[in-house]
């Protein structure tokens, strides 16, 4: 009978230790998952903010603002409009080469 309580004993006192095994692990998941539900607001709360700043910055009015200012462009008009016409050899140039594909 003593070994059979000894090995109950031993039974019990294992499952003991693992019983407290788990809970320390349901309990370390559990606080980092709630560590990433808080990062993941973080997270998300900084995507609105750099959302809401960046239809700031693309407004047409703030991009005009920007040609104008940085790099010096201005609106179109007949007075400064220059119109571009194709070279006669270049153009004969470059279609040359499809000429010599085609069977």
């Amino acid at each position: 009978m003593t070994r059979v309580s000894a090995l109950l004993l031993v039974a019990v006192m294992l499952s003991a230790l693992y019983l407290v095994r788990t809970q320390y692990e349901s309990r370390r998941l559990y606080t980092e998952l709630d560590r990433a539900k808080a990062q993941a607001q973080r997270l998300e709360t900084e995507y609105d903010r750099l959302d809401v700043e960046r239809g700031a910055q693309a407004t047409p009015l703030r991009v005009e603002k920007l040609a104008r200012e940085q790099l010096h462009m201005h609106t179109i008009s007949p007075a400064i409009t220059q119109y571009a016409s194709p070279q006669r050899g270049v153009v004969e140039s470059a279609a040359a080469p499809a000429d010599k594909e085609q069977p």
